[in-house]
């Protein structure tokens, strides 16, 4: 069986400027080698672009809203405007084991909403979900951006979700 990454919201609006998350620099580093073994290992890379309201800086066509890590040939390029891309993409699990995925690793934005829905979609779709500690993170709300990317971290690794230092994940 293969392994999939999915790349979740990975966008300049997070990744970059003002309004990126706090830890933009070490997630985008922790990425980009995740898609460099994903793509040298040939597993499936689908990268799932968040569409945000009117307004928000994920507001399609608006400039915070491109993908910050570009696509290679071939890699499936996703859309969603809800948390989870199982259920913004109903294709999406039939597609993955058309590939002979059975593994699936996540990684992205934002890991409070879109990582931990995506991840719990993945587990219910009958995938092994691995979710790249590391190559994750989210905004401070009323707790530190790292104490809600950690807690999200220990709330899946419950569901049985594998979480493993991006720097440690196969493919």
């Amino acid at each position: 069986m293969r392994s999939a990454l999915l790349v979740l919201g990975a966008q300049r609006n997070m990744l970059e400027g003002d309004g990126a998350v706090p830890t933009a620099r070490s997630v985008r580093t922790a990425v980009d080698r995740l898609l460099a073994a994903a793509r040298a290992a040939g597993a499936v890379v689908v990268h799932v672009q968040n569409d945000g309201p009117r307004g928000y800086p994920d507001e399609p066509g608006t400039p915070g809203w491109e993908l910050a890590v570009a696509p290679a040939q071939g890699e499936l390029v996703l859309r969603k405007d809800v948390s989870d891309a199982f259920a913004a993409n109903p294709g999406l699990a039939a597609r993955l084991r058309e590939e002979d995925v059975g593994t699936v690793v996540v990684a992205g934005m934002q890991s409070d909403f879109c990582v931990r829905a995506t991840s719990r979609s993945a587990l219910q779709a009958g995938f092994a979900v691995v979710l790249a500690s590391g190559a994750h993170a989210t905004h401070d709300d009323d707790a530190s951006a790292a104490v809600l990317s950690r807690e999200v971290e220990e709330e899946l690794a419950a569901d049985g979700v594998a979480v493993v230092p991006a720097s440690e994940v196969r493919f």
